[in-house]
């Protein structure tokens, strides 16, 4: 990729040079450039080409569509939250009027508010993380979600009115043929007029996950590494947690995908409604710079590996 940029940008300086001066400007030092670059672009361009016509299929896995509808349909809800006491009881409320939620569990990130209070106050089981960040309060909830033995299923989500139960039917759609159904925002037509995602965000997001599928080909479509909102299959969070990092902080949601993936779990993508937050946003969506931040951790950890502390 950056072969051919340079190999643009090459081919661009000699436009402009031509256009503006005539035989003014030597055409000598972008021509150089559109050498150069184009000599790395051609081979780059080679092994793609290759590895897109030839390889792609040796690494496509050989497997029938998966259908295996959970016996028990009933969910157990978690909730992320940190200081969400303007949304918290919503988000509750929302989730708890829902006829196949069992009970809904909000995991307290130490919020400094009332957040946990107005949570009781409409009907969750209240849990406290101490340690701060946002995966560990993930991690935390996904296992909160294990210790119920009346439900095969845990929804995770988050405490901001982002995201609502109205799309609880759509995961159980998706779900006899996965192990976790993932949420996925990039439809257009489902995401209100204002929330928190800017379009860099939007387009970045959309990148990194295509990112991810380039590095596990053939194991799925990949558009969001980003959303929380996610249904999981208690047997295949059992087996998954033991390979997750906790303290990873805003990136989580790209590590959690990447563990599952290469541990060979079935990953399935769902178009979900995406809303404007109630309260304001505490995460990587705060700013264009810090999201870019957080997709430039998700991109090296994707690559190279994650960190291990």
């Amino acid at each position: 990729m950056l072969a051919v940029a340079v190999h643009l940008i090459g081919a661009l300086a000699c436009g402009v040079a031509d256009a503006i001066a005539p035989g003014l400007v030597p055409p000598s030092w972008p021509g150089g450039l559109l050498l150069v670059s184009g000599g790395l672009a051609l081979p780059g361009g080679s092994l793609a080409a290759l590895d897109l016509l030839v390889l792609v299929h040796k690494k496509r896995q050989r497997h029938d569509v998966m259908m295996a509808p959970p016996s028990i349909r009933l969910l157990t809800v978690v909730l992320t939250a940190f200081n969400d006491e303007e949304s918290i009881g919503l988000a509750v409320d929302d989730f708890r009027q829902h006829p196949l939620v069992k009970r809904v569990i909000v995991v307290d990130n130490d919020s400094t508010d009332h957040t946990a209070s107005v949570a009781r106050e409409h009907g969750a089981i209240v849990v406290h993380e101490s340690l701060p960040g946002y995966g560990r309060c993930v991690y935390r909830a996904l296992q909160e979600g294990l210790t119920y033995s009346d439900t095969e299923l845990t929804l995770l989500c988050e405490g901001d009115m982002t995201f609502r139960s109205f799309d609880i039917e759509k995961f159980m759609s998706y779900i006899p043929h996965a192990d976790i159904v993932n949420g996925t925002r990039i439809v257009e037509q489902l995401r209100a007029q204002r929330t928190q995602l800017t379009n860099f965000m939007y387009y970045g997001n959309f990148f990194v996950g295509k990112l991810l599928e380039a590095k596990h080909l053939g194991k799925g479509t990949f558009t969001d590494v980003g959303t929380t909102y996610k249904l999981c299959r208690n047997s295949a969070l059992r087996a998954l947690l033991p390979f997750l990092r906790p303290s990873i902080n805003l990136e989580f949601n790209a590590h959690f995908l990447d563990t599952a993936l290469s541990e060979s779990v079935h990953i399935m993508e769902c178009p979900i409604t995406f809303h404007g937050r109630v309260g304001l946003s505490k995460g990587g969506n705060t700013s264009n710079r810090r999201a870019f931040a957080v997709g430039m951790r998700m991109i090296r950890g994707i690559l190279s590996g994650w960190p291990t502390a």
